[in-house]
């Protein structure tokens, strides 16, 4: 058994030892307003013994993932300058008969439309 084990299992029987200790008042049965007080006692002694166990068994070593290193981001342009007669023919080279000179979008395998760069 853990050493955190352990100290619940104290805790819950001082508590219970605790508890049968007690002297009880004349009228047992009795609690404010004429109504029975048992069950309150009984839940706050067992909400007690609950919060004493649940925090000895909890974990106390919390691990944190580092944070993803940052992203690379290549350059931003890869050719001549756009609009340039070197971008018509590196573009026309590159795409062949999917490159549009008019708009300089080329279609890509995946029938989407991309600026030529």
């Amino acid at each position: 058994m853990t050493m955190t084990s352990m100290k619940a299992i104290a805790a819950a029987a001082l508590i219970g030892l605790g508890t049968l200790t007690m002297s009880a008042p004349a009228e047992a049965g009795r609690g404010y307003y004429g109504h029975g007080g048992n069950g309150w006692g009984a839940g706050l002694l067992g909400f007690g013994i609950g919060a004493v166990v649940g925090s000895a068994l909890a974990p106390s070593t919390v691990y944190v993932a580092p944070p993803p290193p940052p992203a690379y981001y290549g350059p931003a342009a890869y050719g001549p300058p756009p609009w340039s007669p070197a971008w018509y023919n590196y573009c026309r080279s590159i795409h062949g008969p999917y490159f549009n000179p008019n708009t300089g979008y080329f279609q890509a395998a995946d029938g989407g439309w991309y600026f030529c760069r």
